[in-house]
């Protein structure tokens, strides 16, 4: 496979000594295999649960019969085969961003392909950050929909279970949102070999099951999925409503290739994964088959009756485990937002020593918390909820096709002849399942589109008024090459130490520095004007971490640049600055200046009213920059100044 197609970037992995990489050389492949399972599929790994049981649900009015069993069973194989093993695990994972993965890296990455400002990386930025938006309603429905359909289990060992589902559940879900402050480190330890026992006892239940009923494996044939949609004319186009659900989660494959590389991933799918998936598919379809009345909970009443309870725990340690993957890539997404000034600064705790991918975000934690629960309480089945899942999926699947076409066309001129037909072919399949999906808006798919149109909302926002926030305080501002001059003129008082000014433009006198000076009269016999830039790659590279400028008098221009999925820690990266050929810092005589703006929202200026005020809501409520860049507060002096927007 792996000279199908060049990565975007000649190399990946080629940060194998950073411990932010998982890929490094400290792990075997077998190690990642291992853990990429544990991890990477824990979403689509839960996906037997509810799949065929949604298909077979009272609104698409199909029955058990032979010839619909086979063909929703062609349709789930051919799914699996045409997106999840050929689309990302064969083509998209190709295209990293540094070795990254997910659709802000592959947003970053096709916006490079295009002019800087222009129409067209504007139309793509505002697709990547909608995708990204559609994955926080992934979010919430994974864990909800997962741990619901394992705990349903009960219902088939004892119908009189039925009203302890729901707070068995919501209980299952506090203890995981709980767990997180921990971190999933040590617990990821375990995560690998679960869902190895889990996928093997996937494969084993079909098994057991095929062996009663061998010609399911004719459904592998593409013939039966278009008989399928022959027989059942324009309504079969609705059952792509189910059969979405056997691919929720190829998206996290992609995403999640930053933390174990795109080998394993590929490894451990086409060696474990898929086989263990169809298998079990085609088992629940050969039982259904001699037992159509066993439509309404094909996965539990597939397993025999001595397995059953075994069974539902080792489904429900699945379920948590795949909302724990969803869970952590919402931190890794909510990171990366943050870094590329989509959403305001949170607080970050780094989980683990050794690897900086495991973080913990209180503030998404405990959003994600309450709604999750929410949708559980509100929603009350897996069915009622695979009625909202999908759109999410669906509409994030067909973003990622699109963008892959663009960096396909201007990336890969070798290869573009070929991937962007099979780009065609996603795009007809993914528009199939918007298209399905959609049908179920009033039914429940609105909650995914409308949580998702929220955070777009917000993650806009705050983008535009930070542009406007920055466009007024230069408009305010004094351009710093006329200002110095004139300063020395007459010059004030210089007492010992270092101060550091932290400013977004480089061009202009920072508001804190004209404060110090109106207020204190004095300036510090060593002066910086320092600025912070996140690159579009994940780490920056480190003959561009660091730009030192003497501008005369012991005044200095300092940049520092850092990836988006790195810790900005601006004194660590100050005091390494003399390694590299610059100036010393000594921490102990540094002070550094900040200047907090209170945003006032005003008519007739850059955005309507509402979001105006939504932004100056979202900036009060945001954490400092300082505390973000990790300078210590017992060295930090903060001046305010008032904006209007």
């Amino acid at each position: 496979m792996s000279s199908t197609v060049p990565s975007s970037h000649g190399k990946h992995g080629h940060k194998a000594g950073n411990g932010s990489h998982h890929h490094g050389t400290k792990k075997g492949l077998p190690g990642l295999v291992v853990g990429a399972i544990g991890v990477v599929f824990g979403d689509i790994g839960t996906s037997p649960l509810y799949t065929l049981k949604e298909a077979f649900s009272p609104h698409f009015g199909l029955t058990g019969n032979h010839d619909t069993v086979l063909g929703i069973l062609s349709l789930v194989f051919w799914a699996l085969m045409i997106v999840v093993t050929l689309k990302y695990v064969t083509i998209i994972m190709r295209a990293d961003n540094d070795g990254e993965g997910g659709i802000m890296a592959l947003m970053t990455l096709a916006q490079r392909t295009l002019a800087k400002g222009g129409r067209s990386a504007y139309v793509v930025g505002i697709l990547g950050i909608f995708g990204a938006s559609l994955f926080f309603g992934d979010s919430v429905i994974t864990p909800a929909i997962s741990v619901l359909g394992a705990v349903e289990g009960l219902e088939v060992a004892a119908p009189g279970l039925h009203r302890f589902i729901v707070p068995i559940t919501v209980v299952i879900l506090v203890m995981v949102f709980l767990a997180q402050r921990f971190g999933t480190e040590k617990v990821g330890k375990v995560f690998g070999p679960i869902t190895m026992v889990w996928f093997v006892s996937l494969a084993a239940i079909g098994i057991y099951n095929i062996i009663q009923g061998p010609e399911v494996f004719k459904a592998l044939n593409p013939w039966w999925a278009l008989r399928f949609f022959m027989e059942h004319g324009s309504h079969s186009v609705l059952i792509l409503g189910a059969v979405v659900l056997a691919v929720t989660g190829g998206e996290a494959l992609y995403a999640d290739m930053g933390h174990f590389g795109a080998k394993p991933i590929r490894y451990a799918w086409y060696t474990m994964v898929l086989p263990c998936l169809m298998l079990n598919y085609l088992g629940q379809g050969a039982f259904v088959l001699h037992h159509p009345e066993a439509v309404k909970n094909p996965f539990f009443e597939a397993v025999p009756s001595w397995a059953l309870y075994p069974m539902i725990v080792l489904a429900t340690m699945a379920a948590v485990i795949a909302s724990q993957a969803v869970i952590t890539g919402a931190y890794s997404v909510a990171r990366q937002a943050m870094q590329l000034g989509y959403i305001p600064r949170m607080q970050i705790k780094h989980t683990s020593s050794d690897t900086i991918g495991q973080i913990y975000v209180p503030y998404i934690n405990w959003v994600l918390a309450i709604t999750v629960i929410g949708v559980v309480l509100a929603f009350r089945s897996s069915t009622a909820l695979a009625t909202a899942y999908g759109i999410s999926v669906a509409t994030t699947m067909l973003i990622d096709t699109l963008l892959l076409a663009l960096v396909a066309r201007a990336l890969w001129p070798r290869w573009r002849k070929w991937v962007l037909p099979l780009c065609v072919v996603f795009f007809v399949v993914d528009v199939g399942f918007v298209i399905a999906n959609g049908a179920k808006f009033f039914q429940g798919a609105w909650f995914p589109v409308v949580l998702g149109l929220v955070v777009f909302t917000l993650l806009r926002t705050w983008r535009r008024g930070r542009e406007l926030l920055h466009e007024e305080v230069r408009k305010e501002g004094i351009q710093l090459d006329s200002f110095l001059p004139g300063l020395m003129l007459a010059p004030p008082a210089r007492v010992p130490g270092t101060a550091v000014f932290m400013t977004a433009d480089k061009g202009v006198v920072p508001h804190a520095l004209l404060h110090n000076l109106k207020h204190n009269k004095v300036l510090h016999e060593r002066n910086v004007f320092l600025t912070v830039e996140t690159l579009g790659v994940p780490y920056a590279p480190k003959d561009k971490r660091l730009k030192i400028e003497a501008i005369g008098n012991d005044f200095y221009r300092v940049l520092i640049r850092f990836g988006f999925m790195e810790v900005p820690d601006v004194p660590l990266a100050l005091m390494r600055s003399c390694d590299a050929g610059g100036i010393y810092f000594d921490p102990m005589d540094t002070t550094y200046f900040a200047s907090r703006e209170t945003v006032v929202a005003s008519r007739h200026r850059g955005m309507p009213i509402w979001r105006d005020r939504l932004f100056a809501f979202m900036h009060r409520n945001a954490a400092p920059a300082t505390g973000f860049f990790r300078i210590p507060g017992n060295r930090l002096v903060e001046l305010g100044a008032q904006v209007e927007i």
